[in-house]
């Protein structure tokens, strides 16, 4: 009996960690929550992208409600968002971005081409800020409020609608 019940237990552990894995495909990444919901934005010292000898830190994002754009000219998905951060600028919505894991002369030459939104970017080259943000890919936003505090993370692109239905919003909620 001891036996059979020892041949059994690989089959049973199989099944189980198949159940585990498979659980773990249905949860959608860009739901996820971020661990700095509610919690200072990150501490960092980082040069802009237009001027290497101005380094700004985390003060930046203190005073006025901020979106704070995570993207590279590598990523083809920022290339669809800019028009949707381009409008949020029009429609007076702060924003900074980070230039994530990118060399300086590209990430200039992609605002050239699709429009500059930013009041400022940041340059990560190394993606530093990015690892502390928790970042696993470019676009993410998170939006801070006048005290430095991440208030709201979205991963992914930001649609036209997200535009409206939740940017805008969660926007009006913080700066009041």
């Amino acid at each position: 009996m001891r036996r059979r019940l020892l041949l059994l237990l690989p089959l049973v552990c199989f099944v189980l960690l198949g159940g585990f894995l498979y659980q773990g495909l249905s949860i959608d990444p860009a739901e996820r929550e971020s661990a700095l919901m509610e919690r200072p934005f990150p501490a960092f010292r980082l040069a802009t992208l237009s001027d290497p000898e101005r380094i700004l830190d985390e003060s930046l994002l203190e005073g006025e409600v901020t979106l704070v754009n995570v993207w590279g000219e590598w990523c083809p998905t920022c290339k669809q968002e800019m028009p949707q951060l381009l409008e949020l600028a029009e429609r007076g919505v702060r924003l900074v971005g980070i230039d994530y894991k990118d060399s300086r002369e590209k990430g200039r030459e992609f605002l050239q081409g699709f429009g500059n939104p930013f009041e400022v970017n940041l340059f990560d080259p190394e993606g530093d800020l990015g690892f502390d943000l928790g970042v696993y890919g470019a676009p993410e936003s998170f939006l801070v409020d006048a005290d430095g505090v991440i208030r709201y993370h979205h991963t992914g692109y930001i649609s036209p609608q997200d535009v409206e239905r939740v940017i805008l919003p969660e926007v009006a909620k913080w700066r009041d």
